[in-house]
């Protein structure tokens, strides 16, 4: 699997993934450490940075479906609803994402 992010749905997938990450650290470890020991420091700086990956998740995401003419109601509402589901970021890459730039990679070799 390539990333790139010279293509605007390249910079989508690295962005996609880090989101993901993001959450998952989020909620799988900086919230446990938060409630159960106490100690909300890792909550306090994995907030913002989830925070600025979402946001530029959802414009970039709306930004790559104006530019594929994604129809709302058929794929950009799935890769939206993605961010804030655990462990969605990495399936719409892998249904969704890689398939929309196998085929950009494709128009571009003719």
């Amino acid at each position: 699997m390539e990333l790139s992010i010279k293509t605007q749905i390249g910079r989508l997938r690295l962005i996609s993934y880090l989101e993901g990450i993001s959450l998952l650290i989020l909620i799988g470890i900086a919230m446990p450490v938060k409630y159960i020991a106490g100690n909300p420091s890792m909550v306090k700086a994995m907030g913002p940075v989830h925070g600025m990956l979402f946001v530029l998740f959802i414009f970039n995401t709306l930004s790559v479906g104006v530019e594929h003419q994604w129809k709302f109601r058929h794929t950009t509402w799935k890769v939206l609803l993605a961010c804030i589901i655990p462990f969605g970021t990495f399936y719409i890459d892998k249904h969704i994402l890689s398939r929309v730039a196998e085929g950009d990679a494709q128009k571009k070799a003719l």
